[in-house]
C-alpha cells in the first residue's frame, strides 16, 4: 500500500484511530473539576468505505441551547449515515458542565464561543478551544455547528453564514432554512476560527435556550443531510427545493422605547414593513399605551419571550433584505 493511501486510510482524533467503514465513540478533551471529577467531550465519528468531505456537527457549545443535541441525536440514527463517502464528525455536547449544569458558561465563566482558536495554556476556555480546533476542525473540511436563542428568547429557524464565501453560500443554501441571515463574523467565535482556516462553517439557529423544538429539530436533520448530498457525501436529492429561502443582508434588534407591558402584535417568520405596530407597551391598568414600530422592512427573525419589558429591552429581531450599518444588530449572543 502506498504511504499516500495509508494516510487516508488513517484517521485519529486524539489517539482514537477510526478506519474506513468503522463508527466509534469516545470522549476527548477531558478536563478535572475541583472535586477530582473528569468530564470528557462526547464523539462519534462514521467512516464511509471511500473518501470524501470530513464534515463536523456540533452543539451545545453554549450548555444551555440544546436544540442541536436532539438535532445530532436524531441524525446518528439515519440509515443514509452508512452510504457516505468521508467522515462524520459528530459532537452532540461540546459544552458538558454548562449542560449538565443548564447553564450557557463554562466553570470559569467565559463564553466558549469567544475562545478560539485557543491557547494550549489559556483558561479552561482556551484550552478546550484550542483543543477542538486542533483535534476536530483542522482535521475537518466543512462545518456546521447548532445553536438556539438565548434564555427567554426565541429565534427563527436561520441559517447564518458568511455568504461572501462561494463555498459558505452554496452549503447555505443547500441547508434548506426557512431563512439566511448573511452575519458578520465575531472574533473569538468556531466560526470565525474555521473561516480563518479556510473551512466553509454554517451556524443554524432555532427554537430556545433549555426546550426542545420539533419543527427546529425536524428542520436541522433534514439540513444536515441536504449538506451532506450538496458537498458529495450522498447521492444528490432527486427533488428539487420548492422555494429558496429568504436571504436577509443585516439584522437589527428593535428595542423597548418605554417600559411596562408588552404585547407582541408579530410572530416569528411574518413580514413586516416599515411603520408596522410590531407590539404596544401598556402601564399595568391599561391606560397608557406605547406603540413599538419597525423603522425598516424585513422578517421577524427572533423574539423576547418575557413580556415584562424595561426601556432598551431587546423584544424583536428583524432580518433586513439590505445591509445597514446599525451596530445594534449583532446578536451578540450568537
Amino acid at each position: 500500500m502506498s504511504l499516500r493511501k495509508k494516510k487516508r486510510r488513517v484517521f485519529e482524533i486524539e489517539g482514537n484511530l477510526v478506519k474506513p467503514g468503522e463508527r466509534k465513540r469516545f470522549s476527548i478533551g477531558a478536563t478535572s473539576l475541583f472535586d477530582f471529577t473528569e468530564l470528557g467531550i462526547p464523539v462519534e465519528v462514521i467512516r464511509g468505505n471511500e473518501p470524501g468531505p470530513v464534515l463536523f456537527i456540533s452543539g451545545a457549545i453554549h450548555g444551555d441551547e440544546i436544540n442541536g443535541v436532539e438535532i445530532i441525536r436524531k441524525l446518528l440514527r439515519r440509515k443514509e449515515l452508512s452510504q457516505i463517502k468521508g467522515t462524520i464528525i459528530a459532537i452532540p455536547i461540546i459544552n458538558v458542565f454548562g449542560f449538565n449544569n443548564k447553564s450557557r458558561y463554562l466553570p470559569d465563566g467565559r463564553d466558549l464561543n469567544r475562545s478560539f482558536p485557543g491557547s494550549k495554556e489559556g483558561s479552561q476556555a482556551g484550552r478546550m478551544a484550542y483543543m477542538l480546533m486542533n483535534e476536530v476542525v483542522k482535521k475537518s473540511t466543512h462545518g456546521i455547528d447548532f445553536h438556539t436563542g438565548a434564555l427567554h428568547r426565541t429565534n427563527l429557524p436561520q441559517i447564518r453564514a458568511f455568504m461572501e464565501d462561494e463555498k459558505t453560500r452554496s452549503m447555505a443554501k443547500a441547508f434548506d432554512a426557512p431563512l439566511i441571515l448573511n452575519s458578520s463574523l465575531r472574533d473569538g467565535s468556531l466560526r470565525e476560527a474555521a473561516r480563518k482556516r479556510k473551512i466553509p462553517m454554517l451556524l443554524f439557529e432555532g427554537g430556545e435556550a433549555l426546550r426542545f423544538d420539533e419543527n427546529v429539530i425536524k428542520i436541522g436533520v433534514r439540513g444536515c443531510i441536504n449538506v451532506m448530498r450538496s458537498i458529495g457525501m450522498l447521492p444528490p436529492a432527486l427533488k428539487k427545493r420548492d422555494k429558496e429561502a429568504y436571504i436577509a443582508q443585516s439584522s437589527h434588534w428593535v428595542r423597548a422605547p418605554h417600559g411596562g407591558c408588552l404585547r407582541l402584535k408579530k410572530k416569528l417568520g411574518e413580514a413586516v414593513s416599515k411603520g408596522d405596530i410590531l407590539g404596544v407597551i401598556s402601564d399595568p391598568f391599561d391606560r397608557e399605551r406605547i406603540e413599538v414600530l419597525s423603522r425598516s422592512n424585513g422578517v421577524v427573525i427572533g423574539l423576547s419571550l418575557i413580556p415584562l419589558v424595561n426601556r432598551g429591552d431587546a423584544i424583536i429581531h428583524i432580518g433586513a433584505p439590505d445591509k445597514n450599518t446599525d451596530k445594534d444588530g449583532i446578536d451578540y449572543l450568537d
